[in-house]
């Protein structure tokens, strides 16, 4: 017995060692997402026994989402823990609040993939493992997932594009080595190399879904179906190959039914219903979104269906807001805007980031181009908002206009309109952005120029 035993550890350890030298390379940087649970503790002892032999290196991250009353305790334990192993790991605090239309859980989990995307690494490490996949499942389908949602988590999140290169900003790719590796399997690693880890509080509160799942059902799916964890794996893969399929039409689709990269609504129109769902599932899910409940997102494809192309259509759930404008669909994270009386007084910065505007403004000094600097600072220069009556002359050859219909005929949605910062010189608009320099205040060849441009954050 005690034979098998190690033996079984062993394997453990073997299927880790062999995914790891299919996913990684020579000299790596390997960061391990550590929770303080039995899991992550015994693929972080796992990991550093590895780390000499296949050459990586090897971080921890701890994320304190702040939740538990015990989260503070957690955190000590994970620096304690690293302390002893030498490895090197960072904290992370999160304020975590639910927002109307999402769950606290899925607020959490894109709030950690955030993080994990800005790490400077090779891989994120995480101990999900079988029972997991299981669980997982099992509630999604109790919760009347989509195909998507039933699809397995994979062994590793491919970011790799087809020409074989990582896609800027897209962060190190997640990389899973326990997922066939049983709940029992892990638990019997930790207690036969005598690890020490933490236990949430709330493991055993089957007021949860999970939890009930966990102690209740599958204790009885056992008896009756041993090897249920592999049989529910088996079909969560079939529902991932799936759901690639429906991805690979939604790409195809979304040729077909955008404008640069904006979906229209007369040729989403020309979709079936469940094909046009599809399209904005995808298109939603590519733009980082925390997806909408089937529900909802079923009644924003009913209102796009619906609306007149001239439509003020404005929809919200959790932080995004979906508009219309000219037939093209804009999907934008929900901000509220500061009063009309919000200014701010340029002192020569180089950049101005602006949180509440979403985006910033940035200042390059060219000699010939732009606004002439000198004329510039004849007045009090200020960044604010359009308040009504604004003329500019962008074009010398031609009079002086409202800014109103020249953002109009720029085709400036109204929202965008209201929040766009203008550059002035006293009450003398200098600078409207997608519009230009004021011929009165436009830098001559031989004048000190001052470039100014307007870069909004990605939706």
């Amino acid at each position: 017995m005690a034979n098998s035993r190690k033996l079984k550890l062993s394997s453990i350890l073997n299927r880790v060692e062999n995914i790891l030298r299919e996913q990684i390379q020579r000299d790596d940087h390997l960061v391990i997402g550590l929770s303080g649970g039995v899991d992550s503790v015994s693929l972080l002892s796992i990991l550093a026994s590895l780390s000499v032999q296949l050459s990586f290196t090897l971080s921890a991250l701890h994320i304190n989402h702040g939740i538990s009353p015990n989260a503070n305790k957690w955190e000590e334990f994970c620096l304690n823990l690293c302390r002893a192993h030498g490895i090197p790991i960072k904290i992370t605090k999160l304020k975590i609040s639910r927002s109307p239309g999402t769950s606290l859980e899925a607020i959490a989990r894109d709030a950690r993939y955030q993080k994990f995307k800005k790490l400077k690494a090779d891989h994120v490490i995480l101990a999900q493992h079988l029972d997991d996949q299981a669980e997982t499942l099992l509630l999604q389908m109790l919760r009347g997932a989509g195909v998507k949602g039933l699809g397995a988590m994979p062994v590793i999140r491919n970011q790799i594009s087809e020409d074989g290169n990582r896609p800027p900003d897209t962060g190190p790719q997640i990389l899973r080595p326990l997922l066939n590796v049983s709940r029992s399997e892990i638990e019997g690693y930790a207690q036969e190399n005598k690890l020490y880890w933490m236990t949430d509080e709330s493991n055993n509160d089957v007021s949860f879904d999970r939890n009930f799942l966990r102690h209740k059902i599958f204790p009885l799916l056992e008896k009756r179906f041993p090897s249920y964890r592999t049989t529910l794996l088996r079909t969560s893969r079939h529902m991932a190959e799936a759901g690639s399929l429906l991805d690979e039409l939604a790409e195809y689709d979304s040729k077909e039914c955008s404008i640069s990269n904006k979906l229209q609504i007369d040729r989403l129109r020309k979709l079936s219903f469940p094909r046009a769902r599809n399209l904005l599932r995808y298109s939603l899910a590519q733009q980082g979104v925390i997806l909408p409940s089937a529900a909802k997102l079923e009644d924003i494809l009913r209102q796009l269906f619906s609306s007149r192309l001239d439509t003020k259509l404005h929809i919200m759930f959790g932080d995004t807001e979906i508009r219309c404008f000219k037939g093209s669909v804009h999907v934008r994270r929900a901000s509220i805007l500061p009063s009309k009386k919000w200014k701010f007084i340029w002192q020569g910065e180089k950049q101005l980031s602006f949180s509440e505007l979403g985006g910033s403004v940035r200042f390059l000094c060219k000699k010939g181009r732009g606004i002439n600097l000198q004329k510039l600072k004849e007045g009090q220069i200020v960044i604010r908002f359009r308040l009504g009556g604004e003329r500019i002359r962008p074009d010398c050859n031609r009079p002086r206009r409202s800014l109103k219909n020249l953002l109009q005929e720029a085709s400036f949605p109204l929202w965008e309109r209201e929040s766009l910062p203008l550059l002035f010189s006293g009450e003398h608009l200098v600078w409207a952005p997608g519009i230009g320099v004021d011929c009165s205040f436009q830098a001559g060849v031989n004048d000190l120029g001052l470039i100014v441009s307007w870069h909004p954050d990605p939706n």
